[in-house]
C-alpha cells in the first residue's frame, strides 16, 4: 500500500491500532449472523410451514435458495474486496443481508420467502468472506493470528448459542414467532454498519484486479439446475416440467462450461491448476462427501423431532450444541497435533466417528429417546467433527503455495456450501418419497416435516410418526454411508507425514 504522503512512514495495515478491536467486533457480529442463519432456519422450518403453508419442496428451497447464491458467489464475493475495497464490500454485504432479513420477517407467503432468501444468500456471499478478510487486512502479520483466533472463538460461541435462543423464542410464542428469527438480524446489522462507517477507515483496493462475472453466472446456473434436478425426483410427474435427468444433464453442461471458461479466463474465479495436487483435490472431494451427510442431518433432524416427536423447539435446539461446543474446545488441539503427524488420521477417524453416530441414529429413530439416545449420538458426531474440522483446513492450506491460500480456503468453503445444497435437494426427495410410502393414500394433506394442524386419530398419528422416523432414518443412513466414503477418501488422498507447506504434487506458484 502506498503512503498518503512522502513524509509519513508506510503503514503496516490500513486500520489504526486503537480501532482494530472495533473491526474485530464488527466481524464477529456479522459472521455470527451468517453462521447462525442455517441452523436456526432449519429449526424454525416446521413453524414457518405451519404459519404460511408450504410443501416439503418449498421447505427445501427456503434453505436452498439461500445456499445456492452463497455457495456460487462466495468466491467472487471474496475477490470483490480486492477490487473495490474490503470495507466497502463487507459493509455492502451486511446491508443487503440485513435488508433481506427484514423482508424475510415480513414475507406474506412461501413464494416470497424463497425469493427473498435468495437475496439474503447474495448478501451472505459478500458478508461471510468479508468478515475474515477485513480482519486480515486490519491486523499486521504479527498479531493477525491472535485476532483470527478471537474471531473464531467468539463466532463459535454465538453459533452455539444461536439455535438455543432461537428455540426458546419459537417455543414461547405462536407459529409466527419464526419472523423474529429473521428480524433479529436488523439491529445487529445496524450496529455493524455504524461501526464500519463511523469508526473504521477506508482501505485501498488492489490495482488491476477483475471479477469473473461469467464464471459466477455459470457456477450459479450449474448449481441451480443440478439442485432442481435432484429436487424434481420428489415432485409428481406433472410438476417436473422436464424429466429430472434432463435437468441434471443441463446443469452438468453448465458445469462443463464453467470449467472451460475458468481454464481460459484472464481472471478466473477458480484456479484449476490447484486441483493438480492429489491432496488438494482429495481434501475437497472429502469436504463434498462429508458435508453432504453433515448438512443433511442438520436440516432434517429438527424437522423430525419437532414435527414427528412433537418436541418443543428449545429442546430440539440442544441437539445442535454438542457439535459447536466440541469444535470450539477441541479444534485447536486437533489442528496442532495434525500439524505434527499429518491430517490423514484425524480426517479418517473423525469421519468414521460421525458415520458411526449417524448409523446409530438410523437404527434408533423408532425409540424416540431424545436425552438417553439421540443426544449422546449427537455428542459422538460432534466429537468426530471436532477431530476433523481444523485438520481439514490445514490439509487444504498446506497443499497450495502461500500466494493461493486465500483462494484455496474460498474454494473449500464453496464446496462445503454446495454439498449442503445438493444434500437438501437430493435427500429431501428421498425423505418425501419414503414418508409418502409409509403414509399411503389415506391422508393426502400430511407431509414430512410439519405437524398437521388438525388432530388425527390415534392410528393415523402413529402411522405418521412411524413414517417420519423411517424417512429420517433413510436420510441419516445415506449420510452415514457418505461419511464412511469420506473416511476412505481421506485415507487414500492425504499424507500421514508432518505438513511441510505443500505436498509432492502441489502446483507451482
Amino acid at each position: 500500500m502506498k503512503p498518503d504522503s512522502l513524509a509519513a512512514p508506510p503503514p503496516v495495515a490500513f486500520c489504526p491500532v486503537e480501532r482494530r478491536p472495533i473491526v474485530l467486533v464488527a466481524a464477529i457480529l456479522a459472521s455470527s449472523m451468517g453462521f447462525i442463519d442455517g441452523s436456526v432456519v432449519a429449526l424454525a422450518m416446521p413453524a414457518i410451514r405451519a404459519d404460511i403453508g408450504g410443501s416439503l419442496i418449498d421447505a427445501q428451497w427456503i434453505t436452498n435458495a439461500y445456499m445456492l447464491f452463497l455457495s456460487s458467489l462466495v468466491l467472487i464475493g471474496g475477490a470483490s474486496g480486492d477490487v473495490f475495497g474490503v470495507r466497502n464490500i463487507f459493509a455492502g454485504g451486511v446491508a443487503l443481508f440485513m435488508a433481506a432479513s427484514l423482508l424475510c420477517a415480513l414475507s406474506p407467503d412461501i413464494s416470497a420467502l424463497i425469493v427473498i432468501r435468495a437475496l439474503q444468500g447474495i448478501g451472505a456471499a459478500f458478508m461471510v468472506p468479508g468478515s475474515l478478510a477485513i480482519i486480515a487486512k486490519a491486523y499486521p502479520a504479527d498479531s493477525r493470528g491472535a485476532a483470527i483466533g478471537t474471531w473464531a472463538a467468539f463466532s463459535s460461541l454465538t453459533t452455539a448459542m444461536g439455535p438455543v435462543l432461537g428455540g426458546i423464542v419459537l417455543s414461547l410464542g405462536p407459529a409466527w414467532m419464526w419472523r423474529v428469527i429473521f428480524a433479529i438480524n436488523v439491529p445487529a446489522g445496524v450496529v455493524v454498519l455504524a461501526l464500519l462507517f463511523f469508526r473504521v477507515p477506508l482501505d485501498r483496493p488492489g490495482e488491476g484486479r477483475r471479477l469473473d462475472v461469467p464464471g459466477a453466472v455459470l457456477a450459479t446456473l450449474g448449481l441451480g439446475l443440478f439442485s432442481w434436478g435432484l429436487t424434481a425426483f420428489g415432485l409428481p410427474a406433472g410438476q417436473r416440467q422436464l424429466p429430472p435427468f434432463l435437468w441434471l444433464a443441463i446443469g452438468g453442461a453448465a458445469f462443463v462450461g464453467f470449467i472451460v471458461w475458468e481454464r481460459f479466463a484472464r481472471s478466473p474465479m477458480v484456479k484449476l491448476a490447484l486441483f493438480r495436487s492429489r491432496a488438494f483435490s482429495g481434501a475437497n472431494l472429502y469436504t463434498l462427501v462429508l458435508f453432504f451427510g453433515f448438512n443433511a442431518v442438520l436440516f432434517f433432524l429438527p424437522m423430525t423431532v419437532v414435527s414427528g416427536w412433537r418436541v418443543p423447539e428449545w429442546k430440539a435446539s440442544l441437539l445442535f450444541l454438542p457439535v459447536s461446543i466440541c469444535i470450539a474446545t477441541l479444534s485447536r488441539w486437533s489442528g496442532r497435533t495434525a500439524d505434527r503427524i499429518g491430517p490423514r488420521f484425524f480426517l479418517t477417524a473423525g469421519s468414521l466417528l460421525v458415520a458411526l453416530a449417524y448409523a446409530g441414529l438410523a437404527l434408533t429413530m423408532p425409540l424416540m429417546r431424545l436425552w438417553s439416545v439421540t443426544l449422546p449420538l449427537m455428542v459422538m458426531a460432534g466429537f468426530g467433527m471436532a477431530l476433523l474440522v481444523s485438520p481439514l483446513s490445514s490439509a487444504v492450506m498446506n497443499t497450495v503455495p502461500d500466494t493461493d491460500t486465500g483462494l484455496a480456503s474460498g474454494v473449500n468453503n464453496a464446496v462445503a456450501r454446495a454439498a449442503g445444497l445438493m444434500a437438501i435437494a437430493a435427500l429431501g426427495a428421498v425423505a418425501g418419497l419414503v414418508f409418502d410410502g409409509g403414509m399411503g393414500p389415506s391422508v393426502a394433506a400430511v407431509s414430512f416435516g410439519v405437524a398437521p394442524g388438525e388432530l388425527l386419530d390415534d392410528a393415523t398419528e402413529a402411522t405418521r410418526v412411524a413414517a417420519t422416523n423411517n424417512a429420517f432414518a433413510t436420510v441419516v443412513a445415506i449420510a452415514s454411508i457418505a461419511c464412511l466414503l469420506a473416511a476412505l477418501i481421506a485415507w487414500f488422498s492425504q499424507s500421514s507425514r508432518k505438513a511441510s507447506g505443500t505436498d509432492d504434487n502441489a502446483p507451482a506458484a
